[in-house]
C-alpha cells in the first residue's frame, strides 16, 4: 500500500470526531537525468529515466521545481546532449497538474540523481506523484541505477 491513514486526536477535539490524515511513504533511490526544463545554466525541473532490460532509456517521471541552490550545483555537471540521444523527438508532460507539454532540453544521459519518491508507481516504474531531487550522485554510474520494469521493488531502488 502506498499510503496509510492515521487518526489524529488533538486536545481541542475529542477522539470521537473524525480527523484523518494521509501519510505517504517515500523512498530514496536513483534515476538518470535525461532532460531538463530551463537552461543548462539554470535548470528548473529534471526529467528522469531508467534503462529497461533491453537497455532503452525509459522516462520514469519529473521532479518538482528545483531549489535555487540545488539548481546552481547541478548546473555545474549538466552536459548538453550529443547526437543520438534516446529521447530525441520525444515530448514530455506530467501525469499530475497541468498536462501541457514541457519545453525540455536534452542532456547527456550519464548523470545520476538521488531522488525521493512516493512508493506509488505505474507500468513497472513510472512514478505517479512528483519526485523530489535530493542530490547529484557523482559516485554512481548509470549501471548502478535500478532497472525500469521491475515494478515497485525496482522503483524503490
Amino acid at each position: 500500500m502506498a499510503f496509510s491513514l492515521a487518526q489524529l486526536c488533538h486536545s481541542h477535539q475529542t477522539c470521537h470526531d473524525r480527523a484523518w490524515t494521509k501519510i505517504r511513504r517515500r523512498n530514496t533511490t536513483e534515476a538518470i537525468i535525461g532532460a531538463i526544463t530551463g537552461t543548462l545554466t539554470r535548470p528548473r525541473l529534471l526529467v528522469l529515466g531508467r534503462h529497461d532490460p533491453t537497455g532503452r532509456l525509459r522516462p520514469v517521471g519529473r521532479t518538482v521545481p528545483l531549489r535555487p541552490d540545488a539548481a546552481r550545483m547541478l548546473a555545474e555537471h549538466l552536459p548538453p546532449a550529443g547526437p543520438g540521444h534516446p529521447w530525441t523527438g520525444a515530448t514530455f508532460s506530467s501525469a499530475w497538474g497541468p498536462r501541457e507539454v514541457l519545453d525540455t532540453t536534452l542532456v547527456r544521459p550519464d548523470l545520476v540523481a538521488e531522488i525521493s519518491a512516493d512508493t506509488s508507481v505505474d507500468r513497472g516504474g513510472v512514478y505517479r506523484h512528483p519526485i523530489r531531487y535530493v542530490r547529484v550522485r557523482l559516485d554512481a554510474t548509470v549501471d548502478d541505477v535500478p532497472r525500469f520494469g521491475g515494478g515497485p521493488a525496482a522503483a524503490a531502488g
